[in-house]
């Protein structure tokens, strides 16, 4: 069987994430993993990446590619700043509010322009990348911790883009409005907490 190079890829890059552990010696965590498994450990942060990829699905085109790498490269930016001591006021009622607004763009089938989704999306990414620099162990590299947990944000978002081409591909509106719902409501209850 001739599988394409990514899906040859991928399982060798998951699991050189996890190689330290085949280290001798404990604790030698250099913040690839935390950075990895930070972005899991948060409902709220997997439903706004796999929000993004939803909606960047259903935009189609260069929308795949752009407002995924906009989130990636924004939170990694925020997360700078957090390390090197910025205050982001509303950090969690940012990241709360993330959510309900993405639940409301699949809800909807909201479309904007490629600028002012891009925008958009960056604004709700600092949210989050100001939320891993301030969540970011003392003892790791600030470099691996961020690509770390930027490897997890592209894994959420092209799980959400696959999910989107691959139920959302017919017109039928169910689909959309189901999934922008449950997502909506979530983060409705997640700025509740």
């Amino acid at each position: 069987m001739n599988l394409p190079i990514f899906w040859r890829i991928l399982p060798l890059s998951f699991f050189a994430l996890f190689s330290q552990y085949a280290l001798a010696h404990p604790n030698h965590e250099t913040g690839l993993l935390s950075g990895f498994i930070h972005p899991f450990l948060g409902l709220d942060h997997i439903l706004a990446m796999l929000a993004v990829g939803l909606w960047a699905g259903r935009l189609g085109k260069q929308a795949r590619v752009q407002i995924p790498s906009m989130f990636v490269f924004v939170m990694a930016f925020a997360c700078v700043l957090a390390v090197l001591g910025m205050k982001v006021p509303y950090v969690e009622q940012g990241i709360a509010l993330s959510v309900v607004f993405l639940g409301l763009l699949l809800l909807f089938s909201l479309r904007f322009s490629t600028v002012a989704s891009a925008t958009l999306i960056a604004f709700f990414a600092f949210f989050h990348g100001a939320a891993h620099g301030i969540e970011m162990p003392a003892n790791v590299y600030t470099s691996l911790y961020i690509v770390g947990f930027a490897a997890a944000s592209v894994l959420l978002h092209l799980c959400g883009i696959l999910v989107s081409h691959l139920l959302f591909r017919t017109e039928n509106p169910l689909f959309h409005r189901i999934t922008g719902f449950t997502i909506f409501c979530a983060g409705i209850s997640l700025s509740l907490v």
